[in-house]
């Protein structure tokens, strides 16, 4: 498996800590299964006033770390970017990074306030020659009112990423089924970590490939975590969207509705 998302570089952002969380990030996400972990810190002017410098330097580091500490993990970088005016320009000159220095980036859209401009941004970014990887979609406070917006920007050829936690719960279960809406709808094209911790928000996929394993089918699920993860290490074409597996179970959705109250539908 490959992790296109995690905070493990140590100290850089609300991710590891320090050095021995980061090195015990990186064990439990080699006991899981991943070889290839993308260290992606937030780039979030005003908050997290990280460059690519910066960045680049800080991953050196830790993969000499790594190498002392004997732990077989492959680290990249790239970068959790906040939505600005002037990202296709940040891109094009080097100040933005891509994952891995492909066409490929993390696009971050605000929490909970829905932003203005965002699919004229994304069509923007992919007539530069970018693909837009939007992270954590269903994570978003707003995202449920502007679903549509997130299928168009699918369309226009942005990538959609779903964080495991969210399918294992770990943001309730408004958040898992709305995920699992995404995957459903065969808009959803990779599913990364997000990992900052060794705890609730660990660097692992194991258990939410296990859980994509019964929504989608095997096939998707190793594309999901594996096949096009790989692709944007190689900077290759966009492997397309599967539907989901139709021999196996439709997941039970949870609407939630306004009061708090919640009804079941198949």
């Amino acid at each position: 498996m490959i992790d296109l998302h995690c905070h493990m570089l140590p100290g850089i952002d609300d991710g590891a800590r320090d050095l021995a969380s980061a090195l015990d990030m990186a064990r439990l996400a080699v006991a899981d299964g991943i070889r290839h972990t993308v260290c992606t810190p937030h780039i979030y002017p005003g908050l997290y006033e990280n460059t690519v410098p910066g960045i680049a330097a800080a991953t050196r580091a830790f993969r000499a770390e790594l190498e002392n500490a004997g732990i077989p993990l492959t680290v990249s970088y790239g970068a959790d970017i906040q939505i600005v005016p002037e990202l296709v320009a940040g891109l094009q000159g080097g100040a933005l990074p891509t994952l891995h220095g492909s066409r490929y980036f993390l696009f971050e859209p605000p929490h909970h306030i829905q932003p203005p401009g965002m699919l004229e941004l994304i069509h923007s970014a992919v007539a530069a020659g970018y693909v837009p990887v939007i992270t954590h979609p269903e994570r978003l406070t707003w995202a449920e009112g502007a679903y549509t917006q997130f299928a168009e920007a699918a369309r226009l050829g942005a990538w959609i990423q779903l964080t495991g936690g969210s399918l294992l719960g770990v943001w309730g279960p408004r958040v898992k089924a709305f995920s699992e809406r995404f995957l459903a709808d065969g808009i959803t094209h990779l599913v990364a970590s997000d990992g900052h911790n060794q705890s609730n928000r660990s660097p692992t996929l194991g258990p939410a490939r296990a859980v994509l394993v019964e929504l989608v089918g095997e096939a998707e699920a190793h594309r999901l975590v594996s096949q096009r993860p790989a692709a944007v290490l190689a900077d290759a074409a966009p492997v397309e969207v599967a539907p989901p597996n139709p021999a196996a179970p439709a997941p039970r959705r949870r609407w939630w509705w306004f009061g708090g109250t919640t009804q079941d539908s198949l």
